[in-house]
């Protein structure tokens, strides 16, 4: 299949989904660690904002010399507008990358469901083969009305072959039973559960077919949020004269605003470290030109990875909260390195 002259047939697929700040690129991350080095893989990444900063992050640390091709639908739900924003992304990354295997991560405030109604659709019937779904957890969660009244939050556990406790090691006594009783009742009835940290998952967890193609397993399901119709997106948007771009997102309950600076603002690597550990959000993903070299930044729940990467076009910032403090921007500014 990695021949230039095959078709692409029957691309071994998994759908890793799970709400905010769960663990989901440390998942993809630590699989692709463990990738066969004959085989190519594909990773289609969906992100809330309109940035787009995960595809940048993953291109830091895995280049396409080692067979790992990187495609980015920013900006909301890629499911929406019939799925046009994800079948474009798609096809374009399949025919880049020809792959092996293809992971899709679809943002935390996604509908899954819809993810893959359109991937089960006829014009990928033979072209994909849709292996498991995995949808990640924190178990810890499960006491906050906002993920348990949540729609998606719960469509992602009914759409799951195989629900994912992350973060074991922060869970407390009892932690592990209330995720199980939960599933078990907004899982499938063959839905496996499994507990893990820092999103290590063995491959084999990938493997074997969804319960999602089975007839009848696509019940109809309709969702509502904010749509940009057909402005362009502000990952795609020439940069402005003066170096700086801020875009904005908003709906099932969150809204992000995401920032995009031109290569020649160098950041002060000391202070901006300070300043995004005291960050008070739900999520916060970034890559920065430092004066230190090139660093990755993902936060959740106050605790920040930072990681050192080969290089990036620019530097990115994305926040998700209920609310966000735009002017955020001029606490930024201050850490321009002088």
């Amino acid at each position: 299949m990695s021949s230039d002259n095959s078709a692409i047939l029957s691309v071994p697929t998994n759908i890793i989904t799970g709400f905010l700040g769960v663990g989901k690129t440390s998942a993809i991350l630590h699989l692709m660690k463990n990738k066969p080095e004959n085989e190519r893989w594909a990773v289609l990444v969906n992100e809330f904002g309109e940035i787009g900063v995960d595809g940048s992050l993953f291109q830091g640390q895995h280049s396409e010399g080692e067979k790992v091709f990187i495609q980015e639908v920013p900006g909301g739900c890629m499911c929406c507008a019939a799925g046009l924003p994800m079948q474009i992304a798609l096809n374009q990354l399949l025919i880049e990358a020809k792959p092996d295997r293809l992971l899709i991560e679809p943002t935390g405030l996604g509908h899954p469901k819809e993810v893959l109604e359109v991937l089960s659709s006829e014009h990928y019937r033979d072209v994909l083969s849709l292996q498991k779904t995995l949808t990640l957890v924190d178990a810890r969660k499960l006491s906050e009305t906002r993920y348990t009244n949540h729609d998606t939050f719960n469509q992602q556990i009914a759409i799951a072959d195989t629900v994912v406790g992350n973060k074991l090691d922060l869970y407390a006594e009892g932690d592990k039973a209330v995720l199980e009783a939960y599933v078990k009742k907004h899982g499938h009835r063959d839905v496996k559960v499994l507990f893990t940290r820092h999103g290590q998952i063995d491959f084999k967890e990938f493997e074997g077919e969804t319960f999602m193609t089975q007839p009848h397993a696509h019940d109809q399901h309709h969702h509502h949020h904010h749509h940009h119709g057909s402005k362009p997106l502000a990952s795609e948007v020439p940069m402005p004269e003066n170096g700086v771009l801020m875009a904005k997102n908003e709906g099932e309950g969150f809204e992000s605003v995401g920032w995009r600076f031109s290569p020649d603002k160098v950041f002060d690597r000391e202070q901006l470290s300070l300043l995004l550990h005291d960050l008070d959000v739900e999520r916060m993903k970034a890559v920065f030109i430092t004066d230190d070299g090139v660093f990755g930044y993902n936060l959740s729940e106050s605790s920040m990875l930072e990681m050192e990467l080969d290089d990036c076009v620019e530097s990115r910032i994305e926040l998700i909260a209920q609310v966000v403090d735009v002017s955020f921007e001029d606490k930024l500014m201050g850490c321009l390195s002088s």
